[in-house]
């Protein structure tokens, strides 16, 4: 008998097995989505409600008809505008950086590979077993007074930057693609009187855009729902991001208006990743397909 999976051929050309099976499947997607939707559509839904209807009646379709009025309220009353921005800054500039130090990194440890390389990438991922809540005293009073130059980095985005920047997970995930890159291809170049830095913009580059692609999916997700970290070196409300602002005014804000900005601050992310989701898993799968 040529058995796939869990039912043999003669049992999936049985009416009644199909049925079953097809509704079992059905049923399992829509208990998934519901899992992975519903959040966002309720808080779609609550972001147009009144505090009333949302408190009383949270599943109800607009008791009350609909607020639009909440989303343009959240945006100017609660300075979402400005949290906003800061938001999309702190990402940026975690993203520049977070890149620059995971590509020169990786391309340093898997492919100029000095002596201590090796010595490099094992302290590297040492700390990837340090959790963060242990190194955040040690982190504040670097930040505070920055060795070698003295400086006070509190109150300043690069605050938030630099620590960032150096993210041991990116570069290890960066150096072990590099590592599966073709080494007749930098042999190649080198022959051909190319320096490290021409083989780093000439060739690594082009061919790392799948990596480039992952760790810049990684790097904006987790800037975005940073919360801790910016709450503690950025105490001037002008700074802060959207994680710090919700999380303030929440004791004081009207629930209908709170739940709009909470959902202007959700919808953003996701619409760039829908708009972008074929790219990124095309580049994630490249990524693998290199490693593997």
């Amino acid at each position: 008998m040529n058995e796939r999976g869990i039912l043999s051929t003669g049992e999936r050309r049985r009416p009644a097995t199909r049925v079953v099976f097809t509704g079992l499947i059905v049923a399992v997607l829509a208990c998934l989505a519901v899992v992975a939707a519903g959040p966002i559509l309720w808080l779609a839904k609550s972001a147009v409600s009144t505090s009333q209807d949302i408190l009383r009646d949270p599943f109800g379709w607009w008791p009350s008809g609909i607020r639009w009025d909440n989303l343009a309220r959240a945006w100017n009353g609660m300075d979402i505008g400005r949290a906003l921005a800061n938001t999309v800054w702190i990402a940026a500039g975690n993203w520049f950086f977070g890149l620059l130090v995971a590509l020169t990194g990786g391309y340093s440890l898997a492919i100029l590979r000095p002596r201590y390389a090796g010595v490099v990438s094992a302290a590297v991922m040492a700390t990837l077993f340090i959790p963060g809540v242990v190194s955040l005293v040690s982190l504040y009073l670097t930040v505070i007074d920055v060795p070698g130059i003295g400086a006070n980095l509190i109150d300043s985005y690069w605050a938030v930057w630099l620590p960032a920047a150096a993210h041991a997970f990116n570069v290890l995930l960066v150096k072990n693609f590099f590592a599966e890159l073709p080494k007749e291809v930098f042999e190649a170049a080198k022959v051909d009187g190319a320096n490290s830095f021409e083989v780093f913009r000439r060739i690594v580059l082009p061919m790392s855009r799948p990596i480039i692609a992952v760790v810049s999916l990684l790097t904006l997700v987790s800037a975005w729902k940073e919360f801790l970290w910016p709450l503690l070196v950025l105490p001037s409300p002008d700074l802060q991001p959207l994680s710090v602002v919700l999380y303030k005014i929440s004791a004081t804000a009207e629930t209908s208006t709170l739940i709009a900005a909470m959902f202007i601050a959700v919808i953003l992310p996701l619409v760039f990743f829908l708009l972008f989701q074929k790219q990124f898993l095309r580049s994630a799968g490249r990524a693998g397909a290199v490693k593997g």
